[in-house]
């Protein structure tokens, strides 16, 4: 328990990147593993990880990123893309996928279906984006945590332009937006804010235990 405490005291959100040091692939798919493995409602994921090493494409991202130099020093780049919208195929392609992975009979998970159907097709386009969105940063969590338990550095970022990502990624035409991103690899030595102390809330402030 004392190595995940102190792995999550050691991460911050890395305002300056070393160039020079990649991911190794096995760290890459330590990091996506977990991506992968994220809680989500009712499992269903709905969303997209893109993961951008291409340089020309960094670039362009950079510019819609208010010229935040961890786009293009870091790693990787990590975009989560949520869909802005949905009908009963996200479900029914979910339900297909568990009764293949559990060798279930065909029609055993009809009721359970028709349930998330009821809750979740018939909401607005608009609270859809809006609950689609934050499941995306499930994701995040996860890989924040996973890229510190292995001492890869990351830093989560909302400071960039929606529209314009969405426009270089091609994004809307795949029914997608892009939520939030992170960026990952290693901290540069004149990273000055990997000095700064850890700032947050007291626990006597945080928690109520009732």
């Amino acid at each position: 328990m004392n190595d995940y405490i102190n792995n999550l005291q050691w991460r911050y959100a890395t305002k300056k990147f070393d160039s020079s040091k990649k991911l190794t692939e096995e760290q890459l798919n330590f990091i996506l593993d977990a991506v992968q493995l994220s809680a989500s409602s009712y499992g269903l994921q709905p969303y997209h990880v893109f993961v951008i090493s291409d340089r020309e494409i960094r670039e362009k991202l950079k510019a819609a990123s208010w010229g935040q130099v961890q786009i293009t020093e870091s790693s990787h780049l990590i975009v989560f893309a949520n869909q802005t919208t949905f009908k009963d195929n996200l479900i029914d392609d979910y339900l297909t996928n568990v009764i293949s992975t559990r060798n279930l009979p065909e029609n055993s998970l009809q009721e359970y279906g028709d349930f998330m159907k009821s809750k979740l097709t018939p909401l607005t386009d608009e609270i859809k984006n809006i609950w689609t969105s934050k499941q995306t940063y499930l994701a995040l969590g996860n890989l924040l945590s996973a890229a510190a338990s292995i001492q890869v550095d990351a830093c989560p970022m909302e400071g960039f332009d929606a529209e314009e990502y969405n426009n270089i990624l091609g994004l809307s035409d795949k029914n997608l937006n892009a939520s939030v991103i992170a960026t990952i690899g290693f901290r540069s030595e004149n990273d000055e804010t990997q000095h700064y102390k850890k700032v947050r809330k007291s626990k006597d402030n945080l928690f109520t235990q009732l």
